[in-house]
């Protein structure tokens, strides 16, 4: 509705137009009426006739009548009634429960067929009661009395059936029937639906009848009932189990021992199965078995007994149960087969082992065994008296006693007996003792040696032998071999592992026969190899021409030992245990050594001396001096020796020589205990052989030099001589040689020790200090030590070290020292500290560190990101880094840089009497907002204008029509403000002219439309009474708005057009600028289609002369 403030016009020049567009269509309506059809006096209503008085009737009764057949309902069943008047449709009816009007805003409750037909669904109870309708004339206002009243009844719970059965035996048999019966008790009109196992089977009838059940029937069975159009089911019946198996097999059992049996023998069966409701039926070779004299039935233990057997009764026996009651048979059971013998037989003797004469102790095995049926015992007999024992198997382990003749014979039962068998001879002889002896001629042996022992029987060559060492078994292994079957024991290669007493005992080849152990053979087993000890007088390594020397063998342990000599790995032709050179030359020059052998010659035992070797020379040997410290330089106070050695051969007595004279001493070694510088020099030295005149040449000189200890010199390693609490320092101490020296440090005179904070590196040429306090501070010196010698110098010079008692402060400056900045201005820190040297610069912001490394910091331009806290600190040092305390926070506050704004101060009033437009600069973000002074920027040049707030376009300074911009300026802080965005006064002028172009357009057409109204006013002409053609009717009539109440009208569909509502809101701004100057709107005189209606009728009932728009 236009009355509605959303499709009201929302701008006073639109509203305008509409009162202009109004006052031209009323008028052209008014002009286009017939004036024959307009008429201003009402119609006159001629009185009525007599024959026009009605006839009064009694208002029919409404039938109420059920359509859903059951009014015994249960919850959740659906319920229809039906109400109705006999011969007429011109009612409506509404409902009653109980004098209680039925609401069909009840969720459960629905009308149809203007309330003839009433559907509830029965939720509760509270829905039970009596029902009736009345019916309500449409055009009329008569309503009829009450219907019959039908009484609904819902019970309080949904039905649930009961589930019966014919059988109720726990298992049911293949082939037998049942019938299952549903009912729901107190109601009708139920079909039945049946379920096996949850699933829906055929039927639909209160009982489910199964005429031969199988396995398949197996399982739970229950039912529901259904009634109703809309199949209202009830609960399910309680579910019954139905479990079909096969019928029991029977299991036939032999209660006596044998089914092959002698005549005369009694024979018993059992048939039994799990219920005692069975009848047991009896069959033979598959014929039922009928009692006689000799087969006797028990049909309540379900026993069969034959009480003297013969061949007419052998055969296959089963047995069958049958349930009487129910007509169920059993299959068969399992058969019986009894076979009959008709002679007796006679039992055979077998021996194991079959041999004789067998030994003491052997075990002989005694067999009675009957070839036919079984359940035998069994009697022995020995030479014709009976045994006590009865098995079938009778063991005998043998003595001398036991020689003699052995039968048997079997019974079974109390009336089968067997004849004896035949009879079988047994002897019995005592075993022999091996004897045990050794192949050689000892028993005390070496590592290595081979040992071979023997054990042998006297008679019989099936002997297996068993060796044992101390009581244990011995197995063949890689260092013992057995003969074949054991009659000898070989040791290749003896140990002490192998010494022992030996025994030996025989076991007879596949007969459980052992002889007594041998006699012992003991044993042994020297830990190691002989020793050959070979001798060498004199014992010189390097002999010379014209000595003399012999050699001797010696072995002091057992005995069979024969000698043997080498030279070079030759043998020599000596079989004596010495061997004598009288004078010895180079052909006597070689190794010697000389072996003890025994044993035979296929497996001897050698034990071999050590090789001497002998050296000839010719010429004289020159010995040669070795000094200890080995040197070029001994300092004084130093202790230092000589050597003099012959390289070859022994036996040397010594002669020293110093610059050429004999010093006393016949010493391979000169000492010298407190080196002094006299004792420089050149030293010499001769030998002698001990045993004889034999003389060495002259060594070569050893030249000794005596030096002064040196002094160390010390220097500082860190780059100044002032440090600070917790900072690193390192200092040195060196010498020429610093590789043989170490180095002891000294502070104030005590000795300084490792610890925590102080270390030295290997030689303790570097002290480092890595944590300085006070406690460091004071004066250092060193002295050094000579690595392997005990020689140590005098101090050094001392270096004096000092410690700050406190970390260096460090200070923060800003420039500008400003507490606000703003963005784009440029602020500067510098961190200074004014002790000592060496500092490299750290810068922090927020506590995180910048990239800057210098003693300034500078921001050229600052950004809102630049606000924070700042602070620098100072650090020196390469491997160990010394840090300072951080500065004192700078804290920087960067705030936005406020910005210039452009206002156009031209209003859309003046766009038709001015070309010219007006524009403003503000700072309106600014808490400064006064004594600002602005610059103009047009295409970002500046405008050379006098500094003002306003600036004005005319088409003389902006033909091109530019893009303008200006920025703030003043004194104090901030000195200047942002650019403002750029304005574009093209965009501007082109709404402006084409504003005035759709005015005139407007304008001239609403001229147009008024003149062309007027003119159709005047040219047209009315046509005839009699002959009237139907026209194209421009506008509705009264009774087209009746009929159409939801479609707008004309006027309204072209007043509220679409585009002149999408106009408006697309673009608000446009429709703001080009409102009247005055902001005055004046809402127009228009109403809804219903209000014109009225309008219309109420002006022509009561007003003679009044004007209607529409024809009537």
């Amino acid at each position: 509705m236009l009355s509605d403030p959303t499709s009201r016009c929302v701008t006073p020049w639109k509203m305008s137009l509409i009162k202009i567009f109004s006052a031209i269509y009323f008028t052209a309506v008014c002009a286009a009426q017939d004036p024959r059809n307009v008429t201003g006096v009402s119609p006159t209503i001629p009185p009525p006739s007599p024959a026009a008085i009605p006839t009064v009737y009694d208002a029919p009764v409404p039938v109420l009548e059920i359509q859903s057949i059951f009014l015994d309902v249960f919850p959740s069943e659906k319920v229809e009634f039906s109400c109705s008047i006999a011969g007429s449709s011109d009612w409506t009816f509404t409902w009653s429960r109980d004098r209680q009007e039925v609401q069909e805003s009840d969720p459960n409750v629905s009308l149809f067929a203007e309330g003839s037909m009433l559907k509830l669904t029965a939720a509760t109870q509270t829905y039970s009661g009596s029902y009736n309708c009345k019916g309500h004339h449409k055009t009329k206002n008569v309503t009829t009395a009450a219907s019959n009243s039908l009484g609904l009844t819902v019970n309080a719970y949904t039905p649930k059936p009961t589930l019966s059965r014919t059988s109720n035996f726990n298992k049911m048999y293949p082939g037998e029937s049942i019938t299952f019966t549903c009912v729901v008790h107190g109601s009708s009109g139920w079909e039945y639906m049946w379920y096996h196992d949850g699933n829906l089977i055929q039927g639909k009838h209160s009982t489910y009848f199964i005429r031969s059940i199988d396995h398949s029937n197996s399982g739970q069975y229950h039912c529901k009932a259904t009634r109703g159009k809309a199949d209202f089911y009830t609960d399910k019946s309680p579910t019954t189990m139905l479990q079909v198996s096969d019928p029991p097999k029977p299991s036939l059992r032999l209660l006596t021992p044998w089914t092959n049996v002698f005549e005369n023998e009694t024979v018993g069966f059992s048939c039994d199965i799990d219920s005692s409701d069975w009848r047991i039926t009896w069959y033979q070779d598959q014929e039922q078995v009928l009692e006689d004299y000799v087969l006797v039935l028990d049909m309540e233990d379900s026993l069969l007994n034959i009480t003297e057997m013969t061949e007419e009764y052998q055969g296959i026996y089963a047995c069958r149960a049958q349930l009487e009651s129910r007509r169920v048979i059993s299959e068969f059971s399992n058969t019986i087969n009894i076979s009959v013998y008709e002679n007796l037989p006679k039992p055979t003797v077998t021996v194991t082992p079959g041999i004789n004469p067998m030994y003491v102790g052997e075990i002989v095995n005694f067999t009675c065994n009957v070839d036919v049926a079984s359940g035998w015992t069994y009697q022995w007999y020995k030479d014709g008296e009976l045994l006590p024992q009865s098995s079938k198997t009778k063991s005998i382990t043998l003595n001398l006693s036991a020689v003699g003749m052995y039968g048997c014979s079997a019974t079974r039962g109390e009336v089968t007996s067997t004849e004896i068998s035949e009879e079988i001879q047994q002897d019995v002889i005592e075993i022999p003792v091996p004897s045990l002896k050794a192949t050689e001629h000892w028993l005390d042996v070496f590592p290595g040696e081979s040992v071979q022992l023997s054990c042998l029987m006297d008679k019989e060559s099936d002997w297996i032998y068993t060796w044992y060492k101390d009581g244990k078994m011995i197995q063949a292994n890689n260092a013992i071999y057995l003969g074949l079957n054991g009659p000898t024991l070989t040791i290749k290669s003896a140990s002490a592992a192998h010494a022992g007493r030996y025994t030996c005992k025989g076991d007879l080849k596949d007969r459980p026969v052992s002889s007594r152990f041998s006699s012992g053979c003991n044993l042994t087993v020297y830990d190691s190899n002989p020793t050959v000890t070979l001798n060498q007088d004199p014992d010189y390594k390097v002999m010379f021409f014209g000595e003399s020397v012999s050699y001797s063998c010696h072995i002091d342990i057992s005995s069979g030992w024969e000698y043997l000599w080498y030279k070079d790995e030759v043998e020599l032709n000596i079989s004596e245990n010495k061997h004598m050179i009288a004078s010895v030359g180079t052909a006597n020059q070689g190794s010697y050594k000389c072996q003890a052998r025994r044993g035979t010659n296929q497996s001897p035992f050698f034990a071999t001396s050590r090789t001497k070797q002998l050296e000839v020379q010719e010429n004289k040997p020159k010995p040669s001096i070795t000094q200890q410290p080995d040197v070029d330089k001994v300092y004084v106070g130093e202790s230092v020796s000589m050597n003099c050695k012959v390289q070859v051969s022994s036996g040397w007595e010594y002669m020293w020589y110093k610059d050429g004279t004999q010093v006393s001493t016949n010493s391979s070694r000169l000492s010298i205990d407190a080196a002094y510088l006299t004792n420089s020099g050149t030293y010499t030295c001769m030998a002698r052989r001990n045993k004889n005149t034999f003389n060495t040449a002259v060594s070569d000189g050893r030249i000794l030099r005596i030096s002064e200890i040196p002094t160390p010199s010390i220097k500082l390693l860190t780059q100044w001589m002032d440090v600070f609490p917790t900072e690193s320092v390192k200092l040195h101490c060196g010498m020429s040689d610093i590789s043989e020296w170490t180095y002891i440090w000294n502070k104030d005179g005590q000795k300084v020790q490792a610890s925590n904070a102080v270390s030295f590196d290997s030689d303790a040429t570097t002290l480092s200090i890595q944590s300085a306090s006070s406690f460091h501070r004071g004066k250092y010196s060193c002295s050094g030590k000579l690595k392997s010698r005990s020689v140590t110098s005098g101090l050094s010079s001392v270096l004096l070290l000092h410690v700050h008692g406190s970390k260096p402060r460090v200070t923060l400056i800003q420039e500008p020292g400003h507490d606000v900045m703003h963005t784009g201005d440029s602020v500067s820190f510098g961190c200074h500290i004014n002790i000592s040297t060496g500092w490299e610069y750290l810068w922090y912001k927020d506590d995180n560190q910048l990239v800057e490394s210098g003693n300034n910091y500078t921001i050229t331009s600052l950004l809102t990101k630049d606000s924070g806290s700042y602070k620098c600190q100072t650090k020196r040092g390469m491997s160990t880094v010394f840090y300072s305390d951080q500065s004192q926070t700078a804290r920087l506050n960067v705030e936005e840089r406020p910005k210039a704004d452009i206002i156009l101060m031209t209003g859309w009033s003046e766009a038709f009497s001015t070309d010219s437009l007006v524009l403003s600069c503000s700072v309106p973000e600014s808490q400064f907002s006064w004594n600002w002074n602005y610059t103009w920027f047009k295409e970002d040049d500046i405008i050379d204008v006098p500094s003002s707030e306003k600036y004005t376009v005319t088409p003389q300074n902006d033909p091109d029509q530019s893009m303008y911009t200006c920025k703030g300026i003043r004194h104090g802080r901030p000195s200047y403000s942002k650019i403002s965005e750029q304005f574009k006064t093209k965009n501007l002028l082109l709404k402006r002219r084409v504003l005035l172009s759709i005015s005139g357009c407007i304008f001239f057409g609403i001229i147009l439309v008024f003149l062309g109204c007027i003119i159709l006013r005047v040219v047209r002409k009315p046509a005839e009474q009699e002959y009237k053609p139907e026209e194209a009717e421009l506008f509705v009539r009264m009774d087209q708005i009746k009929g159409l109440d939801d479609e707008p009208c004309p006027l309204f569909q072209f007043i509220t057009d679409a585009e002149l509502n999408s106009s408006s809101k697309d673009n608000p701004a446009e429709g703001e600028e080009n409102a009247l100057a005055d902001g005055e709107t004046t809402p127009l005189p228009i109403s809804s289609q219903d209000d014109l209606a009225e309008t219309t009728e109420s002006h022509g009932a009561s007003e003679n002369g009044g004007l209607v728009s529409f024809k009537q």
